[in-house]
């Protein structure tokens, strides 16, 4: 089960911030896989899944830009109804929280990449591995 490093930045919500942090990354070579962004009470968080974390944080603070990281599964799941539950179910079972997950899509037929934040990356990886 691939694991990967999550960035989190808490930013606020205006125009032009998710631009710089773009713009940021994009002059280090560093290549966006995944992306999250929401907004509560007029701050943003993003999440992203980057192709080199270390260059990104490097060029992120280089943008006075504080990001945090933690490790979130990136599971490959087939594009059909009840896919992503049949995962949820099973970190349910488990007692494992979702604190977080996005997803792409490839269209139905296809396969989606869904990112999953959860608290122990070891234990949910065990779960839906097996």
């Amino acid at each position: 089960m691939p694991k990967a490093t999550q960035l989190t930045l808490t930013l606020q919500s205006k125009p032009g911030v998710l631009a710089k942090v773009c713009q940021a990354l994009a002059r280090a070579g560093v290549n966006i896989t995944a992306i999250c962004a929401a907004e509560t009470a007029g701050r943003g968080k993003l999440r992203l899944v980057v192709s080199d974390p270390a260059r990104a944080k490097e060029a992120l603070q280089a943008a006075k830009l504080r990001c945090g990281e933690e490790q979130v599964l990136m599971l490959t799941l087939e594009d059909r109804p009840g896919a992503l539950a049949r995962v949820a179910e099973r970190l349910a079972a488990a007692k494992i929280n979702i604190k977080c997950a996005y997803a792409t899509t490839g269209g139905m037929g296809g396969t989606s990449m869904v990112v999953v934040s959860v608290a122990n990356v070891d234990k949910a990886a065990a779960v839906v591995g097996g």
